[in-house]
């Protein structure tokens, strides 16, 4: 386990020592319920009651993970730029757009969560493994993914900011660099698709735009005019099958 689990493994201990009663601290001197002992092979083993603890504390960073550490940031971000460039402001609403995200995320990520399941849950669940161990087993799936996503040169900047001097492939470098260079990543794919997107609903609103200046009906909105044309021609073109495949497609399905 690195030093960021034993920090916050450390850090829960703190907290719950201060909750308990000072009386139930004094009997013995120690919490037998948290225990932290070194196993043969140099591992560390937690107790049962420390690993739900852990596990616990873990839940309530499972939005953030969900939102970071896999696809969903990449279609929301393109499904928000779609919704702009058809000049739709609340349809699809939010709660909407987010629902696709999630079903979308989880249609991308099931090779990955599968083989979590298989390799790190599944025989932590049959006792077969430690947590420790099924944590650096369970992270390696996820990792890897996201360094099949992440750009060279980002990783590479947050390599250098980090001050690492070590890491000779990307494979070498922790969780903490991979992250943000993979959010980064993200980020800019997104905006390029949804850049890819916008391009052809410009086109239109420049033509009915042409248009009704050319008819010197200049105080009828543009914007107004082109609406039903975009929804028209987004439709035909079959426009939500064809964005959602380009999104799986674009993370390698």
């Amino acid at each position: 386990m690195n030093k960021y689990t034993t920090v916050l493994a450390l850090a829960m201990m703190a907290l719950v020592a201060l909750i308990l009663s000072p009386t139930a601290l004094a009997q013995d001197g120690v919490l037998p319920a948290l225990t932290v002992t070194t196993a043969a092979d140099g591992t560390t083993e937690y107790s049962v009651t420390m690993q739900i603890l852990l596990l616990m504390t873990a839940m309530s960073f499972i939005p953030a993970m969900v939102i970071m550490l896999t696809s969903f940031t990449r279609i929301i971000v393109v499904l928000s730029i779609l919704r702009q460039a058809l000049g739709l402001q609340q349809t699809p609403s939010n709660q909407v757009l987010i629902g696709i995200s999630l079903f979308m995320t989880f249609f991308i990520m099931a090779p990955v969560f599968d083989k979590i399941y298989a390799e790190a849950v599944e025989p932590y669940i049959n006792e077969t493994m430690t947590l420790t161990q099924a944590y650096d087993v369970g992270k390696e799936p996820i990792k890897t993914f996201m360094l099949s996503q992440v750009r060279t040169t980002d990783l590479q900047t947050f390599i250098e900011i980090s001050g690492y001097k070590d890491i000779q492939s990307p494979e070498q470098a922790p969780m903490s660099v991979v992250i943000p260079a993979f959010i980064t990543s993200e980020l800019k794919t997104a905006f390029q698709i949804g850049f890819m997107l916008f391009v052809p609903f410009l086109v239109l609103d420049l033509v009915v735009a042409s248009i009704l200046m050319a008819m010197g009906m200049m105080m009828l909105s543009p914007m107004i005019v082109s609406l039903p044309f975009k929804i028209m021609l987004f439709v035909l073109v079959d426009g939500w099958g064809l964005v959602m495949g380009t999104l799986a497609n674009s993370f390698g399905i």
